[in-house]
C-alpha cells in the first residue's frame, strides 16, 4: 500500500482528509475481507482518541505519553496474529504514529483516521 501522502505536519496536503483518506480505506477494505472489521478498526481509533484527550489536557506531557500512544503498534500487531487486522492496516498505523511526534501532529493524526474510517465504513457498511 502506498502510504507517501500520508504526511502530517506544517504543509498538510489539501486532499488527506478526503481522497487520500478514502484511497486508504478503499485499499484496505478490499485487502481481506475476513479481517479489518470496521468495529475492530475503530477499537485502535478509540484508544487514540483517550490519548488524544489526554494530550489536549496537558500537551507538556506528549513525551510521557508517547511510549504509551506507540504501543498501539504492539497492540495492531497482536491483532494481526489473531487475523482480526491484516499488514495494510497495521503499516496505515505505525505510519500514522510514527509521525505524531508532538500535540499537533497527534491531531492531525486522529483526524486522519476519523476520516479514513468515515470512508471505510462506507466500503464496508454491512458489517460491525
Amino acid at each position: 500500500m502506498d502510504l507517501s501522502r500520508v504526511r502530517f505536519g506544517a504543509d498538510l496536503e489539501a486532499q488527506l482528509f478526503n481522497e487520500v483518506a478514502q484511497h486508504c480505506a478503499k485499499t484496505i477494505s478490499e485487502s481481506n475481507q475476513r479481517s479489518n472489521k470496521p468495529s475492530q478498526l475503530r477499537r485502535f481509533y478509540d484508544e487514540l482518541l483517550m490519548w488524544v484527550a489526554k494530550v489536549e489536557q496537558t500537551p507538556e506531557r506528549f513525551e510521557e505519553y508517547q511510549p504509551f500512544i506507540l504501543m498501539l503498534n504492539a497492540k495492531a500487531a497482536y491483532a494481526k496474529g489473531r487475523d482480526l487486522v491484516d499488514a495494510n492496516f497495521v503499516a496505515l498505523l505505525a505510519h500514522c504514529l510514527r509521525q505524531a511526534e508532538d500535540a499537533k501532529t497527534l491531531g492531525q493524526v486522529k483526524l486522519f483516521l476519523e476520516a479514513f474510517l468515515g470512508f471505510y465504513k462506507a466500503e464496508r457498511p454491512r458489517e460491525n
